[in-house]
């Protein structure tokens, strides 16, 4: 599976992470260890909904240093 940038913002409520790459993959987390774990599977479902409605899964083109 390739890899895609998550991006982690810390809020009043818990944690939220999206994927630039993947227009409307998010997730939420009470903790940042919570958003990591939903994140990774947010978007092994959001590429698996792709795939199975026939349209293009994008390449990762962002990265984080």
């Amino acid at each position: 599976m390739n890899e895609y940038l998550a991006i982690y913002e810390q809020g009043k409520d818990g944690w939220w992470a999206h994927v630039p790459d993947l227009p409307g993959c998010t997730a939420f987390g009470s903790t940042r260890e919570e958003v990591e774990r939903n994140a990774r599977e947010a978007i092994a479902a959001h590429v698996a909904l792709l795939r199975d409605t026939g349209r293009p899964v994008p390449e990762p083109t962002r990265t984080a240093v």
